[in-house]
């Protein structure tokens, strides 16, 4: 699972330890969101873990239901913070996984916004300002929702 050499070399780990700069839209004791900085659609997002794990099936079984419950916070957020009409999660495990520490991405979603199956044009940010602007939307829906999240019906009973 966690090779202390990789965690230190991986890309994703030195994001969470902040030693290079992302986006940051969530932040919790267990996983970290940022934008990509390649976006099939502006406010995409990558979910990680913050311990390094590489694939799913290497995730501890402690660690699905926070990973996920973020997962779930994120594609609220996208559809709150961005007016998205929903939103595709996806994991690559080692195929298509360009960082091999455990992803998720969250994207918003569209009709008719050109997403067809697996076939995914990246785009860009006009800029760092239009970037920025994605990211306190989705920050702001994050953290309006997170309560909100605690107060479900599987909480609420």
């Amino acid at each position: 699972m966690q090779d202390r050499e990789m965690a230190g070399e991986c890309l994703f780990c030195q994001i969470v330890s902040r030693q290079v700069k992302a986006s940051i839209v969530l932040d919790d004791p267990h996983s970290l969101a940022f934008l990509d900085h390649r976006p099939l659609f502006p406010g995409h997002c990558l979910l990680v873990p913050k311990m390094h794990i590489e694939t799913l099936p290497e995730l501890p079984p402690a660690e699905l239901e926070p990973l996920f419950t973020s997962a779930q916070l994120l594609a609220r957020a996208l559809e709150e913070g961005l007016s998205a009409e929903g939103s595709l999660v996806a994991i690559n495990n080692r195929i298509s996984q360009s960082v091999p520490h455990l992803h998720i991405h969250v994207v918003p979603r569209h009709k008719k916004d050109g997403l067809k199956g697996f076939f995914w044009p990246r785009g860009k940010y006009r800029d760092e300002a239009h970037m920025e602007t994605v990211r306190e939307h989705l920050e702001m829906a994050v953290l309006r929702l997170k309560p909100l999240m605690r107060l479900s019906p599987k909480n609420s009973a």
